[in-house]
């Protein structure tokens, strides 16, 4: 009956909803371990970017890899084009790298110098069939003014190599004694297998923690749509996690595209958004995956909610999801996506059973998220726009990411977010926000917060109460 539909009305409480209680600590923000796991894939951060046009290309996802985290390629655009920007990022840095780049001694000076200036390296080995016989660098072919040059006249013929069993710690210690950029790792042979640069070298002792896989090589993720088999296939030599990115995943023609995937392409998978305990019992019992994006109609640009008033606010659908997952064993990562604008909030979804957070507006306007800065009443902003807003949908290729029915109408807004400087800074401080509501709650690490931290309902004139209030912030005073 329509009456009963009302009075068993579940609370969607979102985070605007709850606090958490301080409790009985011993444990200090420095200790906190924020780790956590999505498949075997660990994270020192808890923290993905999300697969917005506006939020992640290859710059965010290494930067997010750098600090910890991992970074989720957008798939609003062709397969070469996503491939390309996965590619960047695993090329970003490593140990070794093993794909490289090499020329010909009797290739043009000219030639050289347009690899060198096109993929942006600052050297490339000379090998004739596959053995090195040389290094040519930007410094080289930089005074070279003859255009008629070969590489083997300008190129440097003694070179320093190494055997692949070297250590990184090795590496340094040759780099630094006789300052080079490149260091060649050949076979027993003089058959060239690899690459070490100084810049990864220097990558690797000031991102500790970086989320690197068994070759060194930074971790990075693409979005897909369940029904883009060959896109999954594209970027399954390459990617370290996809990303179903569909706004409704609770659907039995995505579910059953989905499984044609897992089937087919052997890289982990995470799968949503989904909202509900229902959503998370069927995907987890029909699909082998390694994680569920959970929360719909939260994001700040999402108009989903008001468009069709249908929505599952992120702290109910985590705390519903979460509940799922445990009833069934799962191993599945549960990843709160939506309205996460800060560490209060991330710390409300660990409380209610996630286990990573997804951002989207609190990366948009960093330097390392898509486009240029514009400046606005003498303000530097840059633009940010939903998955479902006009202008996202024109290019065409997430046109799947919504339902048939609503194709024809907009389920996100584009608008002006203020700039914020580079990712790191961002991130250091979302981070030391964590901590600290970590250290309020007495829990040590992301399992401990789930167990220890308890909730409590706050009114509209207590959330005001609990903000900066009754006083002009200095910031905002008007200036001469």
């Amino acid at each position: 009956m329509p009456w009963d539909k009302l009075a068993n009305a579940d609370v969607a409480f979102t985070f605007g909803d709850v606090i958490l209680l301080p409790g009985k600590t011993e444990v200090e923000p420095s200790e906190v371990d924020l780790s956590t796991h999505i498949g075997e894939m660990g994270l020192h951060v808890p923290i993905l970017s999300s697969p917005m046009d506006t939020v992640t290309e290859e710059n965010m996802a290494i930067a997010i890899a750098r600090m910890g985290g991992l970074g989720v390629i957008h798939r609003n655009c062709t397969v070469d084009e996503q491939v390309r920007m996965v590619k960047a990022v695993k090329r970003a840095e490593s140990f070794i790298i093993r794909d490289v780049i090499t020329v010909s001694p009797t290739d043009s000076v000219e030639k050289a110098k347009s690899i060198l200036r096109e993929m942006n390296i600052s050297g490339l080995p000379v090998v004739v069939d596959g053995k090195l016989k040389g290094i040519i660098t930007r410094r080289d072919v930089y005074f070279a003014e003859n255009g008629s040059l070969k590489v083997e006249d300008v190129m440097t013929k003694d070179v320093i190599t190494v055997s692949s069993g070297i250590t990184p710690q090795d590496a340094r210690k040759i780099i630094s004694e006789y300052k080079i950029e490149k260091l060649p790792v050949v076979d027993k042979k003089g058959y060239l297998v690899g690459l070490i640069t100084a810049k990864d070298v220097f990558y690797r002792e000031s991102h500790p923690f970086a989320t690197r896989d068994n070759k060194g090589r930074l971790r990075v993720a693409a979005a897909i749509s369940p029904f883009d088999l060959e896109r999954a296939k594209a970027l399954e030599p390459y990617v370290d996690l996809l990303v179903t990115d569909i706004a409704h995943f609770h659907n039995e023609n995505v579910i059953a595209a989905t499984k044609r995937i897992t089937n087919e392409v052997d890289v982990p998978l995470v799968v949503g958004n989904i909202g509900t305990y229902e959503a998370a019992e069927e995907v987890i019992t029909r699909l082998d995956i390694a994680g569920l994006r959970v929360g719909i109609a939260s994001g700040s640009i999402c108009t989903t909610g008001e468009v069709t008033g249908v929505a599952a606010p992120t702290l109910y659908a985590v705390a519903k999801v979460s509940e799922a997952v445990a009833k069934y064993g799962s191993s599945a990562a549960v990843i709160a996506d939506g309205g996460v604008r800060g560490p209060a909030e991330a710390s409300k979804s660990f409380t209610a059973g996630a286990d990573a957070v997804m951002l989207g507006f609190a990366l948009a306007g960093t330097k390392e998220s898509p486009g240029s800065p514009l400046i606005v009443g003498g303000k530097m902003y840059k633009v940010y726009r939903g998955m479902g807003s006009p202008s996202a949908r024109s290019r065409r290729f997430v046109l799947d990411r919504y339902s048939k029915p609503s194709k024809d109408i907009a389920e996100g807004i584009e608008g002006l977010v203020p700039y914020r400087g580079d990712v790191a800074t961002v991130i250091e401080k979302f981070v030391a926000g964590l901590k600290a509501a970590f250290g309020y709650v007495g829990a040590a690490n992301i399992t401990e917060i789930k167990i220890k931290a308890k909730m409590a309902l706050v009114s509209p004139i207590g959330t005001r109460e609990i903000a900066p209030h009754d006083v002009k912030p200095m910031d905002r005073l008007p200036h001469d």
